[in-house]
């Protein structure tokens, strides 16, 4: 089994900055990427920023220069630091992961259990 968790999500004033963080865990063999979505109120699940096993990224527009997301390989852990917080940035926040457990299969999509970020005053 495989488990993705995550960490970090809270209430925070418009300004204020929070650091989520997403640990897997379980039978695994190698992480492909890994990435953060978030999913606000009425909205669809976006895409937020992934990075891959080298450490290249990408963002959605709406995040750049304020998110910065980063990886710890030996920990299997994936982070993503937000700065510049504003209130259409509150959302629950789902850590997901492409991972492959055991050499010769195909990577299969992981996905945490979802931190609530709000950002208010």
């Amino acid at each position: 089994q495989v488990q993705l968790v995550e960490s970090g999500g809270g209430l925070v004033q418009p300004g204020g900055s929070l650091r989520l963080s997403c640990a897997a865990s379980g039978s695994i063999f190698s992480i492909n990427a890994m990435g953060w979505y978030r999913q606000g109120p009425g909205k669809k699940r976006e895409l937020v920023a992934a990075i891959t096993s080298g450490g290249s990224t990408n963002y959605v527009d709406s995040v750049k220069g304020r998110f910065t997301i980063s990886r710890d390989n030996a920990k299997n852990t994936v982070y993503l630091q937000m700065n510049s917080l504003k209130p259409e940035d509150t959302a629950v926040y789902y850590c997901n992961a492409d991972i492959r457990r055991i050499w010769y299969t195909s990577t299969e999509a992981y996905w945490g259990q979802g931190t609530q970020v709000t950002v208010a005053s």
